[in-house]
């Protein structure tokens, strides 16, 4: 290699690295996403972006604030059901209740526990968190991102059929599931999710149905899930995945893939594979999931900027790597390709041979259990 190229992909390096050392420490100073700060903004240069949403979110509140008139007038009969209007933003999405609206007493505080639950399970659920995720890391905004899964959405769609375990699934059977694969409840220290009828659900399940307040109940709203675009006629590719990775993903997530930790110790971006991420079982390793969640919300802050070859491409770079096994496997006595032929029939690499070797076994390393930064208060009860 020449001097000048070199000094070139020093350059790169340094630069990448400087990057993410301002997106992290303004996410340890300033919350959970980088671009809320108008700091940032202007360092940035997207001041003009600040400005817009700015705008959204005033119009966001204005919706709330008619819903919140209509339903006081509701009950001096000064208005009646066909008064209601569903709330939306400016997209047009349906526009979640804002922190102020939490209401006092037992009930707000169920929710405000709740919402440090989502937000950093490590810390407030660590009984049976398995790995370094937060369930804000697919659930961006605390849950409010429409087109990340919001849990405003979920909430009124469950209970309901789930063909992952073929049986009706209510809200506590969905979040059950969530610490079984998301969070990797086998490595936890209870080596299990949360016990039917915990606290934890409940709580999370409070935060949820609040979440919700205004939207109608069984009816697929727009946002709901993650938008994953049609599958390239190039299909995907884990080798191209790797240079959208290189180029759009490493900042935060690092080269290795296992995320970037503030002065604490504590996850600011989460590790994407290995011992501290989702295990096999977890919907995010399916490729169209991550392809998805990715396309409509990744890089940070940069929403829908890739293209859908792009998205898929460095979802199947993403989940080609080992993670922890797929709990089933285990439980079951089955083999992996056993598990593979009755569990993933869908887009993925789950008992492919990758580089030589067959994956899917899961990782044998122990998991470091790092909370994540996202959430700050501990939940009493």
């Amino acid at each position: 290699m020449s001097d000048k190229q070199e000094d070139t992909k020093t350059g790169r390096s340094v630069h990448r690295w400087l990057y993410a050392g301002l997106g992290a420490l303004a996410l340890t100073l300033g919350g959970t996403y980088f671009y809320r700060t108008e700091l940032m903004d202007r360092i940035m240069g997207t001041a003009e972006v600040t400005a817009e949403a700015d705008e959204a979110a005033a119009l966001m509140r204005s919706a709330r604030e008619t819903l919140l008139d209509t339903a006081a007038r509701m009950r001096t009969d000064e208005a009646g059901l066909a008064d209601l209007a569903i709330p939306t933003d400016a997209k047009g999405d349906f526009a979640p209740p804002l922190e102020s609206e939490i209401p006092g007493g037992p009930y707000g505080e169920s929710i405000r526990r709740g919402r440090e639950i989502f937000l950093n399970p490590g810390s407030n659920a660590a009984e049976y968190v398995g790995n370094s995720m937060a369930c804000a890391n697919c659930h961006l905004d605390a849950g409010r991102r429409a087109d990340a899964a919001p849990m405003w959405a979920a909430a009124v769609s469950y209970p309901a059929w789930r063909g992952k375990n073929e049986m009706i699934n209510t809200m506590e059977d969905r979040i059950r599931g969530c610490f079984t694969y998301s969070m990797n409840a086998a490595a936890s220290p209870a080596g299990t999710p949360p016990p039917s009828g915990d606290a934890i659900y409940k709580d999370l399940e409070a935060y949820f149905h609040w979440l919700a307040t205004g939207a109608p109940n069984g009816v697929e709203l727009p946002g709901a899930g993650y938008p994953v675009p049609e599958m390239p006629e190039a299909g995907y590719d884990r080798t191209r995945g790797a240079e959208v990775f290189e180029a759009k993903c490493a900042v935060c997530h690092g080269d290795d893939g296992q995320g970037q930790q503030d002065q604490t110790g504590r996850y600011v971006f989460p590790p994407l594979w290995g011992p501290d991420s989702y295990n096999w079982g977890a919907g995010m390793h399916r490729v169209n999931t991550a392809a998805g969640f990715i396309f409509a919300n990744m890089p940070l802050g940069q929403p829908f900027s890739l293209t859908p070859q792009e998205a898929w491409d460095v979802a199947a770079y993403i989940n080609s790597h080992e993670r922890p096994a797929d709990p089933r496997q285990p439980q079951q006595g089955l083999s992996v390709a056993e598990a593979d032929e009755k569990y993933h029939n869908h887009p993925g690499y789950y008992g492919d041979e990758v580089d030589g070797e067959v994956i899917g076994a899961g990782v044998t390393g122990d998991p470091t259990l790092t909370p994540a930064a996202t959430g700050t208060v501990i939940p009493q009860r």
